[in-house]
């Protein structure tokens, strides 16, 4: 019988990992966790409900934003568990099938967070580009279909990695690397023949991430032509500080997830501190300060934003 015909060599459970070296502080490091976890669900739930109930927030840009906020409340609940059940009541370990599941969540939400970015991003370059037919190009169809695209994608090419590993025996061990189920880390546990896991997982980075930020970067190098070719400082000033924010959310979504990508590639050479801060900052960092930012920076959010605290406050009193 072959190793990888043999149910027996699938682990019943894994163990997750939370901080090498911290372990007897791990309930004081819960502190800020869950405090990064509130802001990330009660921010972009916010979000989601100002855009919802805010008739003039009805356009292209924040219905984009909102889709966003969706994403990130989907990826925050994805780790969520794992998280609080390491950090919080230092129980390491999960089912096998269970972080089969919370793999696939959490690729796919991350998918579509990557898609969603390319979709604001050709939002900025029509706002600018060609604002008279901003409302004619983004049409609500349009929207709709972008959204479900993002969704459909994910599912399409994030579906077949828990089937993959599930077809391997694990004999190298149970302990990943993380406090969540990450492919890369599910993968290194795997002694059969992982040529094809290898494979997929680098057409996956690809096909989605890496399609996703070229078309990001050109379309901000036609952003940048059109801006240079506005006559007067203010208005070129104007148009780029629309940008401002979904720049930030694309920087802080693809470095820590670059990082991460290099890290489990190369891993050998670097430590584990640094394996779960990478992996810690791609999870927590984009649902945390993507509604910070968006509500600081933009007028419109922020003055919505306040409205319904003060109707809400009204309302109390």
């Amino acid at each position: 019988m072959e190793l990888s015909n043999s149910s027996w060599f699938q682990p019943p459970a894994l163990l997750l990992t939370g901080i090498p070296g911290l372990e007897a502080v791990q309930i004081w490091i819960s502190i800020p966790l869950c405090i990064m976890y509130l802001i990330a669900l009660l921010g972009n739930s916010t979000i989601l409900f100002v855009i919802k109930t805010t008739s003039i927030l009805h356009e292209p840009q924040y219905i984009f934003l909102c889709m966003l906020a969706a994403t990130d409340v989907g990826l925050s609940f994805s780790t969520l568990p794992t998280v609080f059940s390491v950090f919080l009541l230092n129980r390491r370990q999960i089912e096998f099938h269970s972080c089969l599941a919370q793999m696939f969540f959490i690729h796919t939400f991350s998918s579509m967070e990557s898609a969603i970015l390319l979709a604001m991003a050709f939002d900025r370059f029509v706002a600018i580009r060609n604002p008279l037919q901003y409302t004619v190009v983004l049409t609500p169809s349009r929207i709709i279909g972008m959204g479900l695209a993002a969704v459909t994608r994910g599912v399409i090419l994030m579906a077949p990695l828990p089937i993959l590993l599930k077809r391997l025996p694990f004999c190298k061990g149970v302990i990943l690397s993380h406090c969540y189920c990450y492919h890369p880390d599910v993968m290194k546990l795997a002694c059969g023949r992982v040529r094809v896991n290898v494979i997929y997982g680098l057409s996956l980075v690809l096909c989605s991430f890496g399609i996703d930020s070229v078309f990001i970067v050109i379309s901000y190098v036609l952003i940048l032509q059109t801006v240079l070719g506005i006559a007067s400082g203010s208005g070129r000033l104007r148009a780029l500080n629309t940008c401002v924010s979904h720049i930030f959310t694309v920087f802080i979504f693809y470095v820590p997830l670059i990082v991460l990508a290099l890290i489990h590639r190369f891993g050998t050479f670097t430590s584990p501190l640094l394996h779960v801060t990478m992996a810690n900052l791609f999870l927590f960092l984009t649902p945390v300060l993507n509604p910070l930012v968006y509500s600081l920076k933009t007028k419109q959010i922020r003055s919505a934003v306040c409205k319904v605290f003060k109707e809400r406050e009204i309302l109390l009193n």
